[in-house]
């Protein structure tokens, strides 16, 4: 059977380039390797095993997740160091604790006392449990607030005094840094996330309490800090793939996107000059975080666009409307060919699918389907 090439794929379709995911997972590996600080990739991007088996590569192979499915999918395909790096409810704790009797350590996360109290609770009949306390380092969407750190001690005293509870360490997530445009700004925001998440940590270790593991992390930071010190781990995540937004942020260079949405031209519209593409806001997602940045990308900007700008500016549920400034080459473009569309947030547009139909455009020009990677979708 005759290998399949993009013109042979329905669509819309998850593309993602195996020469680019590479080079981009070999950066942050050696960057991080080489300051001494481990690699917890947060794999709420790639929703892979062999993505993240790629990603773990000539590290320990401690991961981050962002939902129980995920957990069970990458403890399923032999990851066995696991943060679900989002706040614990005390209903979710026995999920937890079945992955945990399998053997796998699955860690995670609180910034509550009365949550602290509820898993020192159900450390009972032999079940353990791995926590980290969160600290909110300017993002504003969880974690005690730095520098204040209200309840920090309470919650680590009840986390550390009950039997069969690990108080792992502390963590943070610096997602303001997709705000800042420049490598100074970004860098600004991680010496504050370092600042924030090495000074919970000392207040740990002045009054006597463990603190092992000091995780913080964001692609922008990861790439833009310009000291680590103190911090033991980094949870990059969307790196492996980057999008419009991270180029928008420095984080990377066109040339380093790794994804994008194959989409069919489904109509002609030269009287609005645009066109209609079959990647809708299903396909593509809302997320317009690059407008933020550069409002030309729309929704996402066409791969190899035979104008400047061109993108899709508009969309409904399963339609796109393709524009640019100039006139659009309707010619070079007919009724039925194929165009790539570049996401402006990534692990949003990649969620819409089950699958990458994985190109490399080392091999051919990234023209034939070279392997299908599975994902995991849901919670």
């Amino acid at each position: 059977m005759a290998a399949q090439t993009l013109d042979d794929l329905p669509t819309p379709a998850l593309i993602l380039d195996r020469a680019i995911l590479r080079r981009n997972l070999k950066r942050m590996s050696d960057r991080l390797r080489d300051a001494g600080v481990a690699l917890r990739p947060h794999l709420k991007t790639a929703k892979s095993v062999e993505i993240g088996r790629m990603a773990v590569d000539g590290h320990d192979g401690r991961i981050t997740v962002s939902t129980l499915a995920e957990a069970r999918y990458f403890a399923d395909g032999g990851f066995t160091d696991i943060l679900y790096g989002v706040g614990i409810v005390p209903s979710k704790l026995p999920a937890v604790a079945d992955l945990r009797r399998r053997g796998v350590n699955l860690r995670v996360v609180t910034d509550s006392a009365a949550v602290a109290r509820a898993i020192a609770d159900a450390a009972t009949d032999g079940d353990t449990f791995s926590v980290f306390i969160e600290i909110d380092s300017g993002a504003g969407r969880a974690g005690l607030p730095w520098p204040e750190l209200p309840g920090l001690l309470e919650i680590a005293r009840i986390l550390q005094a009950a039997p069969g509870v690990e108080l792992a360490g502390v963590m943070t997530h610096a997602g303001h840094s997709y705000h800042e445009s420049t490598p100074e700004g970004v860098a600004a925001v991680a010496e504050r996330e370092r600042q924030a998440i090495v000074g919970a940590a000392e207040a740990l270790r002045a009054a006597g309490l463990p603190c092992p593991i000091v995780s913080a992390g964001s692609t922008p930071t990861a790439v833009h800090s310009r000291d680590f010190t103190g911090i033991t781990e980094m949870r990059p995540g969307v790196y492996v793939f980057n999008d419009l937004d991270q180029e928008c942020i420095g984080a990377c260079g066109p040339q380093d996107i790794a994804l994008s949405v194959l989409a069919s031209v489904i109509g002609h519209y030269p009287h609005r000059n645009q066109m209609l593409v079959d990647a809708g806001a299903l396909a593509l997602s809302k997320d317009i975080s690059a407008q933020e940045f550069r409002p030309q990308v729309g929704f996402g900007t066409i791969v190899d666009a035979p104008v400047k700008d061109m993108a899709v500016v508009a969309c409904s549920q399963e339609h796109g409307f393709v524009g640019a400034p100039d006139p659009l080459p309707f010619g070079n473009l007919p009724i039925g060919s194929r165009v790539r569309v570049l996401p402006n947030h990534a692990c949003i547009t990649a969620a819409a699918y089950d699958r990458y139909y994985v190109v490399d455009s080392e091999v051919d020009g990234g023209r034939s389907v070279v392997d299908v990677y599975d994902r995991i979708n849901g919670w």
